[in-house]
């Protein structure tokens, strides 16, 4: 069986926040076998069972409970490997945190999150995969804090949660949390989770850069799919993404790249409740509307990046995904 891991660069912020309270995570990692030196290589990664050697050490070492909300002020961009810089460069919060969610894997094999639409804003759930008391609860603070520091790094004004739900009992000292949060926070709650409002996670940031982040979801998906080698999905999305400006890839160019044949492609796309056509449809879409909010690329260079072969082509697609010809989507999206 594989061992879980995690990017070991994103270490470098549990290094910054432990020393900041006198322990000694890297002589730690090295009493244990590892070497800290990872965190410093791109790409590398270092086994989960780690954080709960180290975090489990650290507070029995550390007086705050609360210590774990100190992850936010330890970030930087590099930290979170291309998942950091593709968060700087997301259009809105609504749109980075559906980033978050969908490459969640790559910083952890056990670490996920999922967004949900609220009637009055997003509900941002972490679940860091650990519910001893020890481990769990700080590791809701970090996460949750690290989440809300990156939200308030790429906003122009003051954000602060509508509320926020932590499945830790209510501590003797709550003050960190209403200090921190600066919203209703409930504690014994069912999930560790932050609700933004819908005005805030779908205001333009000031840091977005479409066409950068089209280019960092290219090699997320690569390396998801890397990660992720039974996840036949992926790897057909990457191999569509990559071919696609080539013209229209056929089933067959794709099986014979996934090194199967036609049949047993499309029988095990079948098994998994999709299909080729489908993967194809839903890769062109979701390319055509990254595109159109770009307004440097016209409708005709989006017309050939998706694979067509005419401009009326692609408008008939486009009306039939959407329901709005290109050009009244994006005037609709500029408006």
């Amino acid at each position: 069986m594989t061992t879980q891991s995690s990017l070991a660069s994103a270490w470098l912020i549990l290094f910054r926040l432990l020393e900041a309270h006198g322990a000694k995570p890297q002589s730690w990692l090295r009493e244990l076998g590892a070497d800290p030196a990872l965190a410093r290589q791109p790409g590398a990664r270092l086994p989960s069972w780690l954080v709960d050697v180290i975090v489990t050490r650290a507070a029995a070492l550390i007086e705050d409970p609360a210590f774990g909300l100190g992850a936010a002020g330890c970030w930087h961009p590099s930290s979170l490997g291309v998942l950091g810089y593709a968060w700087l460069s997301s259009s809105t919060l609504h749109q980075g945190l559906k980033r978050i969610e969908r490459y969640a894997r790559l910083l952890g094999d056990r670490w996920s999150c999922r967004c949900v639409d609220e009637a009055d804003g997003l509900r941002f759930v972490c679940d860091h995969g650990r519910s001893d008391m020890i481990v769990g609860p700080v590791m809701a603070d970090y996460t949750l804090s690290l989440t809300l520091a990156m939200c308030r790094s790429n906003f122009e004004r003051t954000l602060n949660p509508a509320r926020v739900f932590l499945r830790r009992p209510m501590p003797a000292d709550p003050r960190p949390y209403h200090d921190f949060f600066a919203c209703e926070v409930h504690f014994g709650a069912l999930e560790d989770a932050l609700v933004l409002s819908s005005s805030d996670v779908e205001a333009l940031l000031p840091t977005a850069n479409r066409e950068l982040a089209a280019t960092f979801d290219a090699i997320l998906a690569e390396q998801l799919a890397v990660r992720s080698k039974d996840d036949l999905v992926s790897r057909c999305q990457v191999f569509l993404l990559k071919q696609l400006t080539s013209g229209e890839p056929s089933v067959g160019d794709l099986g014979k790249a996934l090194g199967m044949s036609r049949r047993t492609l499309q029988r095990k796309l079948n098994e998994m409740g999709t299909s080729y056509q489908q993967l194809l449809v839903e890769t062109r879409y979701a390319l055509a509307k990254r595109y159109l909010h770009d307004s440097a690329k016209s409708v005709t260079e989006i017309t050939f990046l998706l694979g067509f072969s005419e401009q009326a082509a692609f408008t008939r697609a486009f009306k039939r995904w959407s329901g709005a010809a290109p050009r009244d989507y994006r005037q609709r999206v500029d408006a």
